[in-house]
């Protein structure tokens, strides 16, 4: 098989997407270790379940919706069970899983947290961008997400969140 590599332009458009994401993950972390002393996943975390129905959710699904493996996203919740800021629950409808819950402590640490960090997200994307870039970007992080849910919209046995691991009850 021969090795299509990336044109000048193509090669341009990827570094420039490696240096943006890697900044931006970067500042974004930054604020939120000093603003809440803890990385973006644990916010990422906390800020779905407070957006769930009574701020729980099933383990396999928050770590689908957050793109991450299973057992990262179990080693994280470990860590937010131990601050007080997440429970979890045995499943009811199956023995093997379990509930992540945003206990009050952590909604209020996400409430603390949410406008410096909703702040540096403005700050370092979205006043950088048109509106028409706004869209632009929407669409092309859409399709590369996209890319990877398969034709039928369900995910290939690759993506993170359906990864085959050790045994666990997430």
């Amino acid at each position: 098989m021969t090795t299509r590599w990336l044109t000048p332009k193509e090669q341009r458009a990827w570094r420039a997407y490696l240096a943006a994401s890697h900044l931006l993950e970067d500042a974004l972390d930054r604020q939120l270790q000093q603003d809440a002393g803890m990385p973006h996943l644990y916010y990422s975390i906390l800020a779905n379940l407070s957006e769930a129905p009574e701020r729980r959710m099933r383990m396999t699904d928050l770590a689908e919706k957050l793109k991450i493996t299973r057992p990262r996203l179990t080693y994280a919740v470990t860590r937010l069970e131990k601050d007080g800021l997440v429970g979890r629950e045995s499943c009811r409808w199956d023995k093997r899983g379990s509930i992540a819950v945003l206990t009050t402590e952590g909604l209020a640490v996400l409430e603390r947290a949410a406008p410096g960090h909703v702040e540096t997200v403005r700050a370092a994307l979205f006043d950088r961008l048109t509106e028409e870039q706004v869209g632009q970007l929407e669409e092309i992080c859409a399709s590369v997400a996209d890319g990877f849910q398969g034709d039928e919209g369900t995910a290939p046995e690759d993506v993170p969140w359906r990864r085959r691991s050790s045994p666990s009850c997430s």
